[in-house]
C-alpha cells in the first residue's frame, strides 16, 4: 500500500458512545422523541442532516433548523467527551513511523471540519496529513466512495494503492465501492457485520497487534 487514509470518530478516536449519548439526548429531550439506545445506535454514520432525515423524515426541518440542530450535538459532544479525547491505543506511534517513512496519509470523515478541528488541534496531530475530506467536501456520504475517492486523488496516489481504516460497515462498504482494501477497528461494531464485505483484510481493537505494526515497519 503506498498511501493510508483513516476515518476519524470510532476509528481514531473512541468517541461513539458520545456521538450516540448526544444524539439520543437531542433526539427526546429537545425534539420530542423516546428512542432508545439500540434505535439510535445504527443510525451513526453519515452526514448530520441525513441522520436526523433518516429518524424524523425528510419533512421534519428545514435546512437552517437541521444546521442549528447539527451544531448543538456537535457542542454537547465535545464538551462530554474533551476529558477523554485521546487516539486509540498505538495509534500516535503508527501516525509518526508512517511519517518517518512518507507515507502519505488522509483523512476521510463524515464529520464536519467543527468535529475534525477538535480532533487534531487537541490532540497536536495535523501534520500527519497531507489531505483532509470533510462532510462538507462531498455530496453523498458513506458508503459512496466519494470522500475516499477525494483522498486518493488530492494525496495524488491510485485507489488501489490506498488502504482505508474505518470502524462501521457502510465505511468499510464505501472502501469497497472505491476498490481499496480496509482495516476494520472494532471499538463500534462486530467482526460478523463485516462478512459481506471481501475487502476487509484485518480486524483489531487498536493499532498495537503485529499486523498494524507490520504496516509500518
Amino acid at each position: 500500500m503506498k498511501a493510508f487514509i483513516f476515518d476519524l470518530n470510532g476509528t481514531m478516536v473512541h468517541d461513539m458512545e458520545y456521538h450516540t449519548r448526544a444524539w439520543q439526548q437531542l433526539f427526546n429531550e429537545d425534539l420530542g422523541g423516546s428512542f432508545s439506545w439500540d434505535e439510535v445506535k445504527p443510525q451513526m454514520y453519515g452526514k448530520n442532516r441525513e441522520v436526523l432525515v433518516r429518524v424524523f423524515g425528510p419533512d421534519r426541518f428545514t435546512g437552517e433548523e437541521m444546521d442549528r440542530v447539527s451544531l448543538e450535538k456537535e457542542k454537547r459532544y465535545q464538551r462530554e467527551f474533551l476529558p477523554h479525547l485521546a487516539l486509540l491505543p498505538g495509534l500516535m506511534e503508527f501516525l509518526e513511523k508512517a511519517h518517518q517513512q512518507g507515507i502519505p496519509m488522509a483523512i476521510g470523515s463524515a464529520a464536519i471540519p467543527f468535529n475534525i478541528d477538535f480532533v487534531l488541534d487537541n490532540l497536536n496531530i495535523r501534520h500527519y496529513f497531507q489531505a483532509i475530506v470533510s462532510a462538507d467536501d462531498v455530496t453523498v456520504s458513506k458508503p459512496n466512495p466519494e470522500v475516499f475517492l477525494r483522498c486518493a486523488e488530492l494525496l495524488g496516489v491510485p485507489p488501489a494503492a490506498c488502504l482505508v481504516f474505518e470502524d462501521v460497515p457502510k465505511g468499510a462498504e464505501a472502501a469497497q465501492n472505491a476498490g481499496m482494501k480496509a482495516v476494520v477497528l472494532t471499538t463500534t461494531h462486530l467482526e460478523a457485520e463485516f462478512a459481506h464485505l471481501p475487502n476487509v483484510l484485518h480486524f483489531a481493537p487498536d493499532f498495537t497487534d503485529e499486523f498494524m505494526r507490520g504496516l509500518v515497519e
